[in-house]
């Protein structure tokens, strides 16, 4: 297995210097010749050239998925044998962790620590839905004598799975894995600008015998192959992971063929510290709950209410602890917040940090582009804390989608579920306090799909993950998942002695 080694990047035997697309079980060139160059945010350095789909090429995968779902035998195979192709998957995964990790690294600039505990759970995914496909199945219904009535779970069909930048291959996993373990065949669009480890995960799926044309891998334009795709009438169904207003746009779209459709989008998400709360853990589960993984994340903890009482010693804790993240080498074990993804995102993250100070907000820590020794040339910035900040200002309503956090005080119970609510968004959420009543009361008036009760963490495999409001619909990384990429089929059935005469005639 390969190590990682601190302070220097490592070029490892899955890094090459070009990726193809992965279609009908081969991996191709784009049928116009096309690239995509992929650069390591940390650095600005260009790491590989990728093939770049074109709707021709889309068409090819469409057809790959589409004849190896109606005339292959990957939908009927037993269950148990799927199951032992998911644990495949996940055995030359972890086999291959150190190389996976690095890949991600280089096309993210995500810090180490961040990489190792994606690659995980992606890992466990694959696990996950090993065994939890062997309990899904239909059910047996009450109905009345001389009927009889069961139910069948029977797979979607073609699913195309348009995945973000900001976790690459865990998307990719949370995506393909059910997917494919209750017998649908998938089209894979990648992020341009993160696509190598997806690319690599349709190869270890190729590998560990997922038959050829079940899942196809297209980097491309999300205008053109994103929206042919969405829009291609023998794809069934679309699962999206990104912004609230592409998802949108994608549910319009979908619209036209009734597809069916799973939207994991935007979020704002609140984070509230009551006075009973232990301070020190509320510290560092905040400092987590917004830095980790630059605060590229959906669910990222970006409005924290703290009460009244408890604000000034707070925040002295958490401004001093903010003040001690490190940024630098990703590969170094001592670096808390990585890269951002690119220019552009970097410029609007400092667009919300100044329209703020223009607005009479107070930044506290941070608030600049920064420039680490030896990474000038990459995108980053300082971990931000914003303070004296009201709810018409747009770093409190938009989501910045970087490592910045608005702070404000609430005085009772009652105020801090409005604040929370105060949002067009709902996807995640954090309660901090000692007081069990309390903690359940304040979780069940919080208009949000997932509320971390004293925990940073907001997914594990098992627990639901997505939205309320415009943060989405649809529920990933959970046995409920599984439903989303199947059709419930009910037969009704007689065994009267009679033959049935409705009318009478």
């Amino acid at each position: 297995m390969a190590t990682i080694k601190e302070n220097q990047l490592e070029k490892e035997s899955m890094k090459r210097d070009f990726y193809h697309l992965i279609i009908n079980g081969e991996k191709v060139n784009s049928s116009n010749g096309e690239t995509i160059k992929t650069f390591n945010p940390a650095t600005g350095e260009l790491i590989a050239e990728v093939a770049k789909a074109s709707k021709e090429d889309a068409e090819k995968a469409v057809e790959a998925a589409r004849n190896s779902f109606d005339h292959g035998k990957w939908k009927l195979y037993p269950i148990g044998r799927r199951a032992q192709v998911l644990n495949k998957i996940a055995g030359i995964m972890r086999s291959r962790f150190n190389e996976l990790v690095e890949l991600e690294m280089l096309d993210t600039g995500k810090s180490l620590h961040a990489a190792q505990g994606q690659v995980s759970q992606a890992i466990e995914d694959f696990e996950f839905y090993a065994g939890a496909i062997v309990g899904h199945r239909g059910t047996v219904n009450n109905v009345p004598g001389q009927f009889h009535n069961y139910t069948e779970k029977e797979p979607v069909g073609v699913c195309a799975q348009i995945i973000p930048w900001n976790y690459p291959l865990m998307m990719a996993a949370w995506k393909i894995a059910p997917a494919i373990a209750v017998g649908c065949s998938v089209i894979v669009k990648p992020a341009s600008l993160t696509p190598l480890t997806a690319i690599i995960l349709g190869e270890i799926c190729l590998e560990a015998g997922v038959p050829a044309g079940v899942v196809n891998v297209i980097p491309g334009s999300g205008a053109e192959v994103g929206n042919f795709l969405v829009e291609h009438p023998r794809v069934n169904k679309v699962a999206f992971t990104g912004s609230t207003p592409i998802g949108k746009d994608i549910m319009g779209r979908a619209s036209e063929t009734l597809k069916r459709v799973t939207l994991e989008l935007g979020g704002k998400s609140p984070s509230l510290v009551f006075e009973d709360a232990d301070i020190d853990a509320a510290v560092d589960g905040s400092l987590f709950g917004i830095f980790y993984n630059s605060g590229q994340s959906c669910e990222a903890r970006s409005r924290l209410y703290v009460h009244e009482d408890i604000y000034d010693e707070f925040m002295n804790k958490f401004v001093e602890k903010a003040k001690k993240l490190q940024m630098g080498n990703p590969f170094d074990k001592g670096t808390h917040v990585g890269a951002i993804i690119d220019q552009a995102q970097l410029e609007t993250i400092d667009g919300y940090v100044q329209s703020a100070k223009k607005e009479g907000a107070a930044i506290l820590v941070g608030g600049n582009v920064a420039k680490p020794e030896g990474y000038e040339n990459g995108f980053w910035y300082e971990p931000t804390i914003i303070a004296n900040v009201n709810h018409d200002m747009k770093a409190v309503t938009d989501e910045i989608f970087g490592p910045v956090v608005v702070v404000m005080k609430f005085k009772d119970e009652k105020e801090a579920i409005r604040l929370a609510n105060d949002t067009e968004f709902g996807l995640g959420s954090a309660v901090w306090s000692k007081d069990g009543a309390r903690a359940t009361r304040v979780a069940n008036q919080i208009q949000a799909g997932i509320v971390m009760v004293n925990c940073p963490f907001s997914a594990f495999p098992g627990t639901p993950f997505g939205g309320y409001k415009q943060s989405g619909f649809g529920r990933e990384l959970c046995i409920e998942t599984l439903d989303l990429y199947t059709e419930t089929k009910s037969i009704l059935s007689y065994y009267g002695s009679r033959p049935l005469n409705p009318f009478g005639l």
